[in-house]
């Protein structure tokens, strides 16, 4: 068999030194014909072993057909109805290359979303260490970016926040809520703690969660765990953020970091998605028709509304703010 080392040298032979083919099966020893059939083949030759067949193939007949007939069963299962004698190994296998033929599409990949119905919400974490005065630096973890997406505009919004705690994450919450205009009727989260997490068949969301949904007037939802089709929107922005917005990129303090990113998110929310066949910006009014109005009085910082204070002044990245004074 021709080894790849003589294909290649020989395609280089003819295409770069211009050699005719009786000379080039001079020199790698071999006949005119098996120079002719390397030059017109277009892969390196390969070493394919012809199948012997599998004890499995008298059966696949019979396999297809509980497939066809439910094709979530198992395996095992499938071994008992047919009484398979050999190993459970070599029939699981095929079972499993036969599987997906039977199985439906899953609906997630066809998610649909209406106008003013869902937006997503996660942390990014950006592998950057970013400067945060008196020679000190923060990771990613100590001061990660709090990022939203609407489902229907795929309008995308993030901040730098000091840290995970509940008072930087609704005051960060707030302020892109703010700066979209309009609150989504469903807001998804995965389980964080400051927010919550999910129990057995439902979300079990925090006190100050409750309080926060409960002045913007919006349901929250809860992510199972190792679910991540439930949010897959956010989760592709992150990678977009990682791959267009962060390479090249030097930053001088937070400040500077939501500055470059707002401006970046203005761009990037002009560009045409194909998922969509236009742009964000092209539906994001009709979008926020949709939503609901942001109250009239702004939730407090830690979610709470227990003492009617006028709500939440923030500095540009949300690492100063003003308690409220109850009330006497």
């Amino acid at each position: 068999m021709l080894s790849v080392e003589d294909w290649a040298e020989m395609r280089r032979l003819y295409r770069a030194e211009r050699m005719p083919v009786k000379v080039i099966a001079r020199v790698v020893g071999c006949s005119k014909n098996t120079v002719k059939s390397a030059l017109a083949a277009d892969q390196p030759p390969r070493y394919r072993r012809q199948p012997r067949g599998s004890v499995v193939d008298a059966v696949e007949p019979r396999i297809r057909e509980l497939l066809q007939a439910c094709p979530t069963m198992p395996a095992t299962v499938i071994a008992e109805r047919i009484a398979w004698p050999y190993s459970i190994r070599t029939l699981s296998t095929r079972v499993a290359e036969l599987r997906p033929i039977y199985v439906p599409p899953d609906p997630a990949s066809r998610t649909t979303y209406l106008a003013g119905e869902i937006a997503q919400c996660d942390f990014w974490f950006p592998p950057i260490r970013l400067p945060v005065g008196f020679g000190q630096t923060r990771t990613a973890t100590q001061l990660p970016v709090l990022t939203m997406i609407t489902g229907y505009a795929r309008w995308a919004s993030g901040l730098l926040v000091p840290t995970r705690r509940a008072e930087d994450l609704y005051a960060g919450w707030w302020r892109l809520i703010q700066q979209l205009g309009a609150v989504p009727r469903v807001l998804v989260w995965d389980g964080e703690g400051a927010v919550g997490r999910w129990r057995p068949r439902q979300s079990e969301l925090t006190s100050a969660c409750q309080g926060f949904r409960g002045v913007l007037g919006a349901k929250v939802i809860i992510c199972k765990p190792a679910d991540p089709e439930a949010k897959g929107i956010i989760e592709r922005l992150h990678d977009y953020l990682e791959r267009s917005f962060l390479p090249g990129r030097n930053f001088d303090s937070p400040a500077d970091f939501n500055t470059q990113l707002s401006r970046w998110l203005q761009l990037a929310n002009t560009r045409r998605k194909r998922s969509l066949g236009c742009a964000p910006a092209d539906r994001i009014a009709a979008d926020k028709a949709a939503m609901l109005a942001l109250p009239p009085v702004p939730p407090r910082p830690d979610g709470s509304t227990r003492c009617g204070c006028p709500g939440i002044t923030m500095c540009v990245w949300a690492a100063t703010i003003t308690r409220c004074t109850p009330r006497p």
